[in-house]
């Protein structure tokens, strides 16, 4: 049962330059943190991620959520969670301040989240055993499919789930042969040019087959220099994104991406305002076969649905510290399974979360083992570190979803 929570508003200094974007000059990694307990020994942490003010009042919504769960039992309340989902975020008086969306829906995201790990823990298994053990209709029970069962219902989630099960033996060598990972912090926008070359060479050297640049200068051409910068070391066999954090308008979106289009980017990311959807159809029209990838500023499983129908979005960057949590992130996969994108997780977790959960995706989805981004700056923070060998995620054993701070 759980009979104690405690919210902690975490922040953490990082050296300088560090997670540096267009948008977001000088973060402060930080999250709203959730700790269930139930008095037996069983402590679960659950967080969602911001970059510093605001962080206290998403724990204030934490706490408003993680009082309605207290004296639940972790397996009535999982077996059902769809519900509870569906309950809590609907709630009238935060519901206004949403819906589903901002301050209220990070703190919802933050409880989830530890149920999730409390669950696992229950079961003494880590979150993506967990996961991949839960029947068709244990997985679909979890979610809330309001809002978009116009385009997935229960019965076909259920479906999509069981059709998998006949291949996923072959799937399953994933978890020995480990999660191929991406290296996201080569060109942190602060850097300089001798740093990103560095650091390119370092990742190569490290493994990684895959890299990732910021760019959204005031001054296109500094992005233009710094993208062939990346791929003169990366070569023409490294994957080379691109990652704007929403800075342009659709204007100089279109400008400045039809000349980085000539260095045969990856995909460019969060192009610009993530609320616009028919700015991202126009441009992904404009950039083709080049694609785009969006997903860390959207918010919720609708304006996924929104996206994905609209044929804009080639990789979808859900992040489960940033939708509803681990429920929500499960919903947008299995609409970008029915659509056909992949999905490439945003890790505001610093994958410590979300390494579970690709290996759900690939496993009982059948999503594409494509990559999962890794950000180093919190490691010694997580009482269980992702471990990251030349270049690929170790399969996690601990019993949970790694998220416990020190």
């Amino acid at each position: 049962m759980i009979n104690n929570i405690e919210i902690t508003d975490r922040r953490f200094a990082l050296s300088i330059g560090a997670g540096s974007d267009a948008i977001h000059k000088d973060p402060q990694y930080s999250y709203a943190v959730t700790n269930l307990s139930d008095g037996n020994g069983i402590t679960a942490t659950g967080f969602a991620f911001t970059v510093g003010e605001g962080n206290d009042l998403v724990c204030k919504a934490a706490q408003f959520y993680a009082d309605r769960i207290k004296g639940r039992e972790i397996e009535e309340l999982m077996g059902d969670f769809g519900k509870t989902f569906n309950s809590l975020s609907n709630e009238q008086q935060f519901r206004w301040l949403g819906p589903h969306k901002g301050v209220v829906h990070l703190g919802l995201a933050s409880v989830t989240n530890a149920c999730y790990d409390f669950w696992a823990k229950k079961r003494d298994v880590p979150l993506w055993k967990l996961l991949v053990d839960l029947s068709p209709q244990e997985i679909v029970n979890t979610l809330d499919l309001s809002y978009v069962e116009d385009i997935l219902t229960r019965e076909e989630a259920i479906e999509m789930l069981r059709s998998q099960q006949s291949s996923r033996l072959e799937r399953e060598k994933i978890i020995q042969l480990g999660y191929p990972g991406y290296d996201t912090s080569v060109g942190w926008f602060n850097y300089d040019d001798e740093q990103v070359r560095s650091n390119c060479k370092k990742a190569i050297d490290n493994g990684f087959t895959a890299m990732k640049l910021k760019v959204g200068s005031a001054d296109p051409a500094r992005d233009i220099r710094r993208a062939n910068i990346v791929r003169e070391i990366a070569g023409d066999n490294v994957k080379v994104m691109l990652d704007a954090n929403q800075q342009w308008t659709l204007p100089q979106a279109i400008s400045i991406c039809n000349v980085l289009k000539r260095m045969n980017p990856y995909w460019i990311e969060e192009p610009t305002h993530p609320d616009d959807l028919l700015a991202h159809k126009i441009l992904a029209a404009e950039m083709a076969p080049i694609k785009l990838a969006l997903g860390e500023h959207v918010p919720n499983r609708i304006l996924f649905k929104n996206y994905l129908q609209l044929g804009c979005a080639g990789f979808i960057q859900a992040d489960a510290v940033r939708v509803g949590g681990v429920s929500e992130f499960i919903t947008i996969s299995l609409l970008s399974k029915k659509f056909g994108v992949p999905v490439v997780p945003h890790v505001g977790d610093m994958g410590q979360l979300h390494q579970h959960l690709v290996l759900f995706n690939h496993i009982a989805i059948g999503h594409e083992a494509l990559f999962l981004e890794h950000i180093p700056h919190l490691k010694n923070h997580f009482v269980h570190p992702i471990k990251i060998q030349s270049g690929v995620y170790v399969t996690p054993k601990e019993p949970g979803s790694s998220c416990d701070l020190k």
